[in-house]
């Protein structure tokens, strides 16, 4: 009889964001297997409970230090998850690759992260965004209209008065699920702008998660730029806040559009564990 494989994982947050962490350069997992741990053991309640897994792949260059795989909770491929990149950074660091700056490879692009020795603290430098829509028609109606921006994945943004007051759960399934956005579909954020702009608060419904989380990386960026861009705001650090901590997204803008975007929040391992798979 073929015994099951034990398989060992770290549990990790970023600002409330949670995952299960392999490391890939060790089992050498395909897609599809991975895939298939992210649909068993991301269920809450019946298994791990995560927002997705990622894997540590070893790069396919040797002018970086790893590559990223990200799968959402339902099994999906993702091209890139933020607060993702910054725990997976902050786990290869742990590991021994040590390099200032991590440089690493994504489906998004090429990324870099700096970790803060000692600190749970971690800055992501960020692909530029593109495919800017001010205004989205939508197959539903909704009061306020919604913007487009892609920021290693796709999301759509709302402006929205009073943040307690949206049902995230439907209104973000049926913008996330909108013909608009093609087959892809998009991140639903709701955006609620804090004084002069130089501070939102954020609550996100993630496709494959189909869910609301607590926290979105991309969707932080992709608020704080459309935030900036609709000009709502002023600043070239905003602090965004959602609903597992604080995220703060800093840019410079020119006539080419927005550049320089990084992310920093915090990265911590959680637990430790292993599962069993095959057998």
């Amino acid at each position: 009889m073929k015994r099951a494989l034990v398989v060992e994982f770290t549990k990790m947050t970023g600002a409330g964001n949670d995952f299960i962490v392999i490391d890939n350069r060790f089992f050498h997992f395909t897609d599809e297997e991975l895939a298939a741990f992210a649909a068993r053991f991301c269920k809450r309640r019946l298994g791990i409970g995560a927002d997705g897994l990622l894997a540590l792949n070893p790069a396919t260059s040797s002018e970086h230090h790893f590559r990223m795989r990200y799968f959402n909770a339902d099994g999906s491929p993702a091209t890139m998850c933020g607060n993702g990149a910054r725990c997976l950074a902050k786990f290869a660091y742990e590991g021994g690759v040590e390099a200032s700056p991590l440089v690493f490879e994504t489906d998004a692009g090429v990324y870099r992260a700096e970790v803060t020795a000692g600190s749970d603290r971690v800055r992501l430098s960020m692909t530029d965004p593109r495919d800017y829509r001010p205004v989205v028609r939508l197959s539903h109606t909704r009061d306020a209209p919604v913007s487009f921006i892609w920021t290693g994945t796709e999301h759509a943004v709302t402006f929205v008065d009073n943040l307690d007051d949206i049902d995230v759960e439907r209104e973000g399934s049926q913008i996330r699920r909108d013909p608009a956005f093609g087959a892809h579909g998009a991140n639903a954020n709701f955006v609620e702008v804090l004084g002069e702009g130089d501070a939102i608060r954020l609550r996100t419904f993630e496709k494959g998660v189909e869910a609301e989380t607590l926290a979105c990386g991309t969707g932080a960026v992709a608020s704080a730029i459309v935030t900036r861009l609709a000009r709502r705001s002023r600043a070239s650090s905003i602090d965004v806040h959602v609903r597992g901590g604080m995220l703060r997204v800093s840019f410079s803008r020119d006539d080419d559009g927005i550049r320089n975007v990084e992310m920093e929040g915090p990265a911590e391992a959680i637990f430790r564990g292993s599962f069993e798979w095959g057998g």
